[in-house]
């Protein structure tokens, strides 16, 4: 089994990309070797720009492009994209609802020993927040590679929240996307895990351990959060006594207050969340932080004990 970082996968399908489509244009904030969007510049390199450390600026500039009518992918760590271009991504991006692809890279506490100030937990939250905004988390290389070329095909802004860390394959070469459509991948009863991002790998680990015990849950991978899979949603709320939720955020405002959105209106069900309690990390492993703030299949197992 493969074993490959969600931003790796970007790059080598941007690269890809750039050659395909000569309308699409690679910006990025000075970290090119870290979101690897280096792979584009060496395939392309008259349609990569380097903006420097100015990320609102690269919005902006971004915002420009695609009114000229290009498809502009835009990269910087989740932190800068999300939190420190925020207002360029929504008045210069969303509101006049144009062509640009923000792909932000090592989101979530698996950035690691980079600490607090790196690790991104509400942008999932932030992105969706905005009007026209869709938002997607895949999980593995396959579903990556999907993700960003199918992103190419959709008109108007998108945000693409990306890992540091390798994760383990889900999906092959053969995989699909299809925006605002989940993927059961294993039927089960009384309990759904949700999940979304490397928190898929985590809640099928679980999945195999809870198999033992003879508990078996359904698994969901959610790789777009906005437009959600509303009847998916629906239907597991009203066949499953439960619904846990599973991401590498906040438990405030993303995946799991997702699903609520749609269950409260729709399907009132009990639910739990697995995620970031709504506190800040600390620098660590992310082995080590994903123990400490229960983000891994030992977390879920404990949490569907708890909630049958």
């Amino acid at each position: 089994m493969g074993k490959t970082a969600t931003r790796e996968a970007y790059g080598k399908a941007l690269a890809e990309l750039i050659v395909e489509n000569e309308k699409v244009v690679v910006l990025d904030a000075d970290l090119t070797k870290s979101t690897k969007t280096s792979d584009a510049k060496k395939a392309c390199p008259e349609r990569h720009f380097n903006m420097g450390i100015a990320e609102g600026n690269m919005m902006a500039v971004a915002a420009g492009l695609a009114a000229s009518g290009q498809i502009v992918y835009a990269s910087s760590f989740a932190m800068f994209a999300a939190g420190r271009a925020f207002e360029q991504i929504r008045n210069s991006i969303a509101y006049p609802h144009l062509n640009v692809k923000v792909c932000a890279t090592h989101a979530g506490l698996t950035v690691g020993e980079d600490g607090a100030s790196h690790q991104c937990i509400e942008d999932l939250a932030i992105m969706r927040a905005i009007p026209g905004m869709k938002v997607f988390q895949p999980c593995d290389a396959a579903e990556t590679k999907a993700i960003i070329k199918g992103i190419a095909e959709i008109d108007g802004p998108c945000y693409v929240r990306l890992g540091r860390g390798g994760v383990e394959d889900v999906f092959d070469e053969n995989y699909k996307f299809e925006m605002g459509k989940g993927v059961v991948l294993k039927k089960g009863s009384k309990v759904a895990l949700i999940a979304t991002g490397m928190m898929v790998q985590e809640a099928l680990k679980a999945s195999e351990e809870l198999s033992k015990e003879g508990i078996e849950p359904t698994v969901v991978n959610i790789h777009t959060i906005k437009p959600i899979d509303e009847e998916l949603i629906v239907e597991l709320a009203k066949s499953h006594d439960v619904l846990i939720t599973c991401e590498e955020h906040n438990v405030v405002g993303g995946l799991g207050s997702a699903v609520a959105e749609v269950a409260v209106k729709q399907a009132p069900v009990k639910m739990a969340m697995v995620g970031v309690q709504d506190t800040f990390g600390e620098s660590g492993t992310p082995k080590a932080l994903c123990e400490k703030y229960g983000l891994d299949a030992a977390a879920i197992v404990k949490k569907v004990k708890e909630v049958l």
